[in-house]
């Protein structure tokens, strides 16, 4: 039982606390198997009316998956890195269907594998510490855990700007969204957490109050239009044309972004939308997944932005005409019998 989560119960609330704060609490394989593990034998505990889903210190919620690991892995053979998605995305899946209520504390950093674990929580409780991105495409990743599904989602194209630019927005611009609910001050989160286990499930209303103004507001006109095309190229394009200062900066994040994944992440969303079921989403993230972590452009990235820090990657292909629609089918095309995702027997 790994220690870098702890699950109990609480005055008939189920408690997932990340424990992880040296890592921003980035999940790991075991972390995963705990909570499902939990999430699972509370799920029909009569005892346990609502899970509440937070994290130890103050330094953020959770930063997203064991990047390090899953670089090495994919420069290996894979196996452990396709392991971690699998549960992962199993994790993901499970909370999406899950009967009682589910409450998560967004405070602080919320990225990546953090996004996975509180997105599907019908109460999603955010501060002005909060900090929210899915940056993926800076590394040669791309928006998993089920981004296909709630990015596309998102108002107009602002899930796909979110994915291609791998922007971060805090607490005003997530609530205008939907991506939280509710703005709790992170003075009043422990008054919050003590109302919840006394009884009051609804307790985030009471606590609620205005985050204020939405600063992507005052852009969202202009971002529906350029991230309006039908190919990353058409989005570029669109942003050389606008001439304005935010386009200009939209330009520049996406110049720094791997081609390869910002295609997948734009084929990925479309996909997502049309998808009949988060499941039927998650078996095409599996997909990508269990092959981009071995390709040249994550190893990259990781090598770049975590190990060498140098933050000058070397994508291949180098441009976004070097990646080809026959190189994007073999990333997203079905994996051999066998070895496809599953969700878990009874979720849902």
């Amino acid at each position: 039982m790994t220690q870098d989560v702890l699950t109990f119960v609480e005055s008939g609330i189920g408690r997932i606390t990340l424990n992880r704060p040296g890592a921003l609490h980035a999940l790991t394989t075991p972390m995963c198997a705990a909570m499902t593990g939990a999430l699972t034998a509370w799920r029909h505990d009569p005892a346990v009316r609502a899970v509440l889903i937070d994290h130890s210190g103050e330094r953020g919620f959770c930063a997203g998956g064991d990047i390090r690991m899953l670089a090495t892995s994919g420069a290996a053979d894979g196996v452990e890195a396709r392991a971690f998605f699998f549960i992962e995305y199993r994790l993901n899946a499970l909370l999406m269907a899950y009967e009682k209520p589910t409450i998560a504390v967004m405070d602080g950093v919320v990225m990546g594998g953090g996004v996975g674990i509180s997105l599907p929580c019908q109460t999603r409780i955010v501060t002005e510490r909060t900090t929210f991105a899915m940056p993926e495409t800076g590394i040669g990743l791309f928006p998993d855990v089920g981004g296909g599904w709630h990015l596309s989602r998102l108002p107009g194209k602002t899930g796909l700007w979110l994915a291609l630019t791998g922007a971060r927005i805090k607490a005003a611009d997530c609530v205008a969204l939907g991506l939280g609910t509710h703005f709790v001050k992170a003075a009043q989160i422990a008054d919050l957490k003590a109302a919840i286990l006394a009884g009051d499930l609804a307790a985030a209303r009471g606590f609620a109050s205005d985050p204020g103004e939405a600063p992507l507001a005052a852009h969202r006109q202009a971002l529906d239009r350029l991230f309006g095309g039908d190919t990353v190229e058409s989005v570029m394009a669109a942003l050389d044309a606008d001439g304005s200062d935010w386009a200009r900066v939209q330009r520049t994040a996406l110049e720094l972004k791997s081609p390869q994944t910002l295609k997948v992440a734009f084929r990925q969303l479309r996909l997502g939308a049309a998808a009949q079921s988060f499941a039927d989403n998650m078996v095409m993230e599996y997909r990508i997944g269990a092959r981009v972590v071995a390709r040249h452009d994550f190893l990259e990235g990781v090598r770049a932005v975590i190990i060498d820090k140098d933050n000058a990657p070397r994508w291949s292909p180098a441009t976004l005409e070097g990646v080809s629609e026959t190189l994007l089918d073999e990333i997203f095309a079905p994996l051999s019998a066998g070895q496809e995702w599953t969700e878990l027997p009874d979720a849902k």
